[in-house]
């Protein structure tokens, strides 16, 4: 089991509990992380070594524990986040002990799913990716720094980080990047799953449709006008469709290539990974084996 120990959820009686849990069936070894990319050095390490891995942590702890085994053995994910995206969205109870009870009698009874990741510049993810507008966010409130014990900024500071890009922006978005194949747009926004992501309770879609079986989704907002921001905004979380006069969109992808008018923030799971200038995104499908 890999462990942050600085995510919001993970508490000592907690990891305590899931230990226990998990203890009942299955000899664990715990291993913490210590620093940003250690979980998969973790990962890597315990490849050949035991009979799966299970990451108590946040969306970034996951996708660093992923890009170092995937396809080696099966994972399962427990909520110790402050959003815990991905397990959420693979039906995983948000309670992390009756999560661990949940992927101890899968491995038991070798319940196990398949389901495909995205990858955009040879790094994986396994729910989303963005270039742009959710990528500055996820910049900018990674600046914010940490709390005394750790902890990430919450829900409260992404959504107003993302009013304060758009107030910033008066609402005006031009068209910064191109779509190879489809047409040029402000931002884009990919996905491997639904929901794209969490707010809290709530469920922002951004696709129809799509899951966790198929190719990729992206949703990408030809550009932002202060007319049309609302509406486009309730338009892409409550689940946008196919491409019109205002977005482009498509799914079941196996590959999209986005080029940029100038060097623009990619963000993938939540991680911040840098300006690009060019992003590759191909669906790597049947790639990873998930306890659920």
């Amino acid at each position: 089991m890999i462990v942050n120990p600085y995510s919001t959820g993970v508490t000592l009686d907690r990891l305590a509990a899931v230990q226990a849990v998990l203890g009942e069936a299955f000899e664990v070894e715990t291993r913490q992380t210590e620093e940003r990319g250690h979980a998969t050095e973790l990962a890597r390490e315990a490849v050949g070594t035991a009979d799966a891995i299970v990451v108590f942590s946040g969306d970034g702890t996951y996708n660093e524990a992923v890009n170092g085994a995937c396809g080696e053995m099966p994972f399962g994910f427990l909520p110790g986040g402050g959003a815990s995206v991905l397990p959420r969205a693979l039906g995983v109870s948000r309670d992390p002990v009756r999560a661990a009870a949940q992927v101890r009698d899968a491995l038991a009874n070798r319940r196990i799913r398949t389901i495909s990741l995205g990858c955009v510049n040879g790094r994986r993810f396994t729910f989303s990716a963005g270039i742009g507008f959710d990528a500055e966010a996820v910049r900018r409130v990674d600046r914010k720094g940490r709390t005394v014990d750790g902890a990430r900024a919450g829900n409260s500071a992404f959504v107003t980080t993302i009013i304060a890009i758009l107030l910033e922006s008066r609402l005006r978005i031009e068209p910064q990047l191109e779509l190879e194949g489809f047409g040029r747009a402000a931002f884009v926004f990919v996905a491997n799953g639904r929901p794209y992501t969490f707010m809290g309770p709530l469920a922002l879609q951004l696709t129809s449709s799509g899951d966790f079986a198929g190719g990729l989704d992206f949703v990408a907002p030809r550009r932002v006008l202060p007319r049309t921001a609302l509406r486009m905004t309730f338009r892409i979380f409550r689940g946008a469709g196919e491409s019109d006069a205002d977005l482009l969109a498509a799914h079941d992808l196996d590959s999209l290539t986005v080029r940029c008018d100038r060097p623009l923030p990619l963000q993938v799971d939540g991680e911040d990974l840098g300006d690009v200038a060019e992003a590759t995104f191909h669906a790597e499908r049947d790639a990873l084996e998930v306890l659920v």
